[in-house]
């Protein structure tokens, strides 16, 4: 595509009006991308059945664009190194436009599958160079603010994502939960290019390590096939899961001992050097992880164990986005001012909080007791990922900006799928757990038993659907505790992730050279 150049010196400051309109596209594409991650999940079950498909056999519609985004992500920076960051961010934004509208044109599973997982792939550069862009045409003292804005986006469309696909799904038809991606794409696409096409970045013709890439394609590929697929196969119980556990290891392995000693590594491992970029991405990693298994058991509680419908769970899960999107810009014009330390663990003391509030809920619990942690942890969200993606920025030289954020937004993705891994492990663990324990108590001749059957025979209930009754309270009540447990471990998780901040070093100025080390 002609008219990219990079300038021969520095460019100016971006005019005000031209910062906001670069601003808005960057976003606009960001929520796109990271909308698409969750948007299908609630169209699942209408998208097997029309076409003609298990809902289990419909779960590779999600599977497939993760796993290919998985793999991609991580090449970011030395794909935009090749082509250039714009020319990379237009060039992944266009063509997950186009691989969207194919989605919605599938006629068959097999075909649904293979463009989602086209849309996964070409999706890989746009988040993290979206970050990077930001970073490096925003003014320094301004650049707290770009990081509160674009994590306003990845924190916002997740819970968008469930609320907007029921009800493209409910009122229209599925396709469309795709062909919304059209305007939003082709419109960011053609301000990015109007505004940053003379602000190319400098390019370099480096040999592709084809060791490094297939050893990459390998590892996180069986990696993100374990997790989506190792709770439904029993985990090790299963040959599938045990090789590809195996693979991920050897695989992954041989990547980190082959990329550090490459000349021309395709993922730069030498940023986990800077101790704040290591640091902070760890932090990212676990408390992501832990944010993300609770964003994914509260709606799979409030369906299975409360009887929500997938609307009313989406309408419980949003209020968290309140005060996400009220306190990002504040703490992010004021983030110079704020020990950034401080703030991300005021943040993980109030995810703490509410996941251990979470835990003190019962079966009846009103949907207004639901309301109100949720929306108290939205000021966790404000304060953890704009101060942890400041922290980890630090010390990047402008060169590698894109580098350090596709590495950063892969252990990001590569957390989520984890914490859905084990939370949903762990759930269905604890519920069997305690369905044993409280079926133990059901005896024939136990005076609570005897009572509470003869109250339900007196109801009008036969004797086999006051046992079915009994069984159903076990399960709610199990699947109850069980729920509990989890909260009250992920409310752990985050009091000992404070200790891991306070390893990282000021200043935590985005983007300068040298330091953090």
């Amino acid at each position: 595509m002609k008219g990219f150049e990079a300038p021969a010196t520095p460019p100016g400051p971006m005019p005000a009006g031209a910062l906001i309109a670069f601003t808005v596209a960057l976003s606009l594409a960001t929520f796109m991308e990271v909308l698409d991650t969750s948007i299908a999940n609630v169209a699942i079950p209408t998208i097997a059945g029309n076409l003609a498909v298990s809902a289990n056999q419909g779960t590779w519609v999600i599977s497939s664009y993760g796993l290919a985004a998985a793999i991609v992500v991580p090449l970011t920076g030395w794909i935009a190194k090749r082509l250039g960051e714009v020319r990379t961010f237009i060039y992944s934004v266009i063509l997950f436009t186009i691989a969207s509208a194919l989605c919605g044109l599938a006629t068959s599973l097999p075909m649904l599958v293979a463009f989602r997982f086209l849309q996964g792939l070409v999706s890989g550069p746009m988040v993290p160079l979206s970050q990077a862009l930001l970073l490096a045409n925003y003014p320094p003292q301004k650049r707290g603010m770009a990081m509160a804005i674009w994590a306003m986006t990845v924190v916002v469309a997740p819970i968008c994502g469930p609320l907007l696909g029921g009800y493209i799904t409910d009122n229209m038809s599925w396709p469309w939960i795709f062909y919304i991606n059209a305007p939003i794409g082709i419109l960011s696409a053609i301000v990015t290019y109007a505004l940053l096409r003379k602000r190319e970045s400098a390019t370099e013709k480096k040999p592709i390590d084809a060791v490094g890439l297939i050893l990459l394609v390998l590892g996180v590929g069986a990696l993100q096939l374990m997790l989506d697929n190792g709770n439904d196969l029993d985990w090790f119980g299963s040959p599938v899961i045990v090789g590809l556990c195996v693979t991920t290891v050897v695989a992954l392995t041989f990547l980190v001992a082959w990329e550090l000693t490459d000349e021309h590594p395709i993922v730069d491992l030498t940023l986990f050097v800077k101790r704040n970029f290591r640091y902070g991405v760890i932090a990212m990693a676990v408390g992501f992880m832990s944010f993300f298994a609770m964003t994914v058991l509260f709606p799979l509680w409030l369906q299975t164990v409360m009887g929500y419908t997938p609307t009313w769970a989406g309408i419980a899960t949003s209020p968290v986005g309140i005060f996400a999107l009220l306190l990002s810009p504040i703490i992010g014009r004021n983030i110079n001012r704020l020990d950034l330390r401080m703030l991300a663990s005021v943040s993980f003391v109030v995810f703490a909080i509410t996941a251990y509030w979470f835990s003190t809920f019962t079966l009846e619990t009103s949907l207004s007791l639901v309301y109100l942690p949720r929306l108290i942890q939205g000021i966790a969200v404000a304060c953890f990922f704009v101060p942890i993606n400041q922290i980890i920025m630090s010390g990047i030289q402008p060169n590698k900006l894109a580098a350090a954020s596709g590495l950063s937004n892969f252990f990001r993705t590569l957390s989520g799928s984890l914490g859905t891994a084990i939370v949903v492990t762990l759930w269905d663990h604890r519920t069997h757990v305690h369905t044993v324990r409280l079926a133990e108590n059901l005896t024939t001749n136990g005076v609570a038993s005897l009572d509470y059957l003869s109250r339900l025979q007196n109801l009008g209930m036969s004797t086999d659907k006051a046992y079915a009754q009994v069984q159903n309270v076990i399960q709610a009540q199990s699947a109850m505790m069980a729920t509990s447990d989890v909260f009250w471990g992920i409310s752990i998780v985050f009091l000992l992730l404070i200790g891991l901040l306070w390893l990282t070093k000021p200043p935590f100025g985005a983007a300068m050279a040298g330091g953090g080390h």
